[in-house]
């Protein structure tokens, strides 16, 4: 027989060893070094109809998606919606379906509205990536905080949020409430440029009765560094099967109330900080002032 051009003429003696080195376990590297074959197309004619070891065989981490796309393909959908349900680059889909029938033309309405569509998840996508660039920024205009700045960022904060003292009830008492963790945080940063001892902090709880009380009584005491047997009895608000409730999930840590104990004077104090803030903003001479 004469031998096909390429083809050593001990093929099949060099066939006989490579088929042994292969159901032995050997990788086709590991074959094409120890019989010195080099060309691919001679290695592939060695081993034809020999499978490979186990050991050789990788997880390919697109397995999933490419049945899936498979399957979606079988269905009639087109490369775009695939690509846009299972966020796969054209190029990969066009190899994994190539060998299945084309869909049918698709309708143009749907055309158009799946069009659409992936130009509105573009804008999204710039929207929201808008959206952190600008807070990023802001937040390092910030920077460090004098304690002059912090002093007045807590008078304006407790005014805003704090509870209030009314000429038909007086109730001159530093008691603030919040659910926002950075808002107890502030406040009680503030508290500490005031020198209030946190010994004479109070903490109440106050949530939904559905929620994990438990768990949320360790977040708030975490957070304000305070020993949770101290925190007083959690208020509980008992449900309403008529309302539909928002504020639900993990994140729903219900509110936190902070009391200052015998703090009438303090509360004096920053009610008048607070009318005097109130004038130096609004004074005639704005362009003077320093």
């Amino acid at each position: 027989m004469t031998p096909t051009p390429g083809t050593p003429p001990d093929f099949e003696s060099l066939r006989e060893r490579a088929v042994a080195l292969r159901r032995a376990g050997l990788s086709r590297r590991q074959i094409r070094d120890r019989l010195h074959v080099h060309n691919n197309d001679i290695l592939n004619r060695l081993l034809e109809g020999e499978p490979p070891p186990e050991w050789t065989k990788r997880p390919n981490a697109k397995d999933d998606l490419r049945e899936r796309a498979r399957e979606l393909r079988l269905q009639g959908w087109t490369y775009d919606r695939i690509q846009v349900e299972l966020g796969c680059s054209k190029s990969s889909i066009s190899l994994w379906v190539r060998d299945l029938p084309r869909p049918a033309r698709r309708d143009p309405a749907e055309q158009a509205r799946l069009a659409s569509r992936k130009r509105w998840e573009h804008e999204l996508t710039v929207r929201e990536d808008e959206r952190r660039h600008t807070k990023a920024v802001a937040q390092q205009e910030i920077g460090t905080l004098s304690d002059r700045e912090l002093f007045i960022a807590g008078v304006a904060l407790y005014w805003a949020e704090g509870a209030k003292d009314k000429p038909h009830a007086r109730r001159e008492r530093v008691i603030f409430v919040n659910s926002d963790p950075g808002m107890i945080r502030l406040f009680l940063a503030w508290l500490d440029l005031l020198e209030v001892d946190r010994e004479d902090v109070g903490y109440r709880l106050m949530i939904h009765e559905s929620a994990d009380v438990d768990a949320v009584e360790r977040y708030w005491a975490d957070l304000v560094g305070a020993d949770r047997g101290t925190f007083d009895r959690t208020t509980l608000k008992r449900h309403n099967p008529k309302t539909v409730r928002k504020n639900t999930g993990e994140d729903y840590r219900g509110c936190l109330a902070l009391t200052v104990r015998r703090s009438a004077e303090l509360y004096r104090r920053i009610e008048g900080w607070w009318y005097g803030i109130v004038g130096a903003a609004t004074a005639s001479d704005l362009r003077n002032r320093t």
